[in-house]
């Protein structure tokens, strides 16, 4: 297996800075996240305090930044993290039913929201997934529930259905799901997690639904989820000057470190956490 110098995880402003400063520093880098980038970025109408781009839409914004990104020769690798373990002097990393590995990490998820569902964490690895893609085969001829806080999280569902005898879609937004696949889709809010030695029904606020499997489909994992070990501030990560975090050889950048919840921040960590993560890797190589 390939083991990169620097994985970044997260594709806004922190995640695409610390990309480009640490490719020209010559690491051999692999950036995760979404293909479209940031959706934050994209949202919004009017920024008018990023240096060099006054009064840009996110569209705009957006675009100059992927033309930025593809010009550097740097891939983005479409997939969501969904566990990040330090192994000593590397870290092994599962994204989308594929493992990579990487001797640092830098975490520029984005403020991801800390609340779970009431035994979402108890039974997490017993009847309770973030990855459908990792774990469909698992629930071959069985049901399953898919909770998604976002419209890109209707492709895992419909994926579950080659597997699955029965998938039942609870969607966390306005948007009405479209799906190819037979996907029963149910509106109702989650209320708890319930089971015994392992997750079988999904508590909501119409009733309870009873499952083999249920997934709870965000667009980032959070941090204290993601990475074991990692120490928290609250909901943000707690990182010192050279944004590292108190696991060796990881590093966080942007909104996920605290506010202010500004892109100019936020690329501006991306180029530090970057020159910390490439500092890191140097030497490790020297030792």
């Amino acid at each position: 297996m390939t083991r990169h110098d620097i994985a970044i995880i997260g594709t806004g402003p922190a995640g695409l800075s610390a990309a480009l400063t640490a490719k020209a520093r010559n690491k051999d880098i692999l950036l995760l996240g979404s293909d479209t980038l940031s959706s934050k970025v994209q949202k919004a109408h009017r920024i008018a305090n990023y240096l060099g781009l006054p009064n840009v839409s996110g569209e705009e914004m957006q675009r100059t930044f992927l033309k930025q990104v593809k010009d550097a020769g740097i891939a983005i690798t479409p997939e969501k993290v969904t566990l990040v373990y330090p192994m000593g002097d590397h870290f092994a990393i599962q994204a989308g039913g594929a493992d990579y590995e990487a001797t640092s990490v830098i975490i520029a998820t984005g403020v991801v929201p800390s609340k779970t569902i009431p035994g979402e964490e108890e039974f997490l690895g017993r009847g309770v997934s973030y990855c459908a893609t990792c774990d469909a085969a698992l629930y071959k001829g069985k049901t399953a529930i898919v909770v998604g806080y976002d419209p890109s999280e209707e492709h895992e569902a419909a994926f579950l259905t080659e597997y699955a005898s029965k998938v039942t879609y609870l969607p966390m937004y306005r948007d009405e799901p479209t799906f190819e696949a037979s996907v029963e889709v149910v509106r109702a809010r989650p209320q708890e997690i319930t089971g015994t030695l392992k997750a079988d029904a999904l508590v909501t606020s119409e009733g309870t639904l009873k499952a083999d499997g249920i997934f709870v489909l965000r667009e980032s994992v959070a941090p204290a989820r993601l990475v074991a070990g990692l120490e928290m501030d609250g909901s943000h990560v707690r990182v010192d000057r050279s944004l590292a975090t108190n696991v060796a050889g990881c590093f966080a950048a942007g909104d996920v470190t605290g506010t202010p919840y500004q892109y100019m921040k936020s690329a501006g960590e991306g180029n530090v956490a970057a020159l910390s993560a490439v500092a890191y890797v140097d030497a490790l190589a020297r030792s």
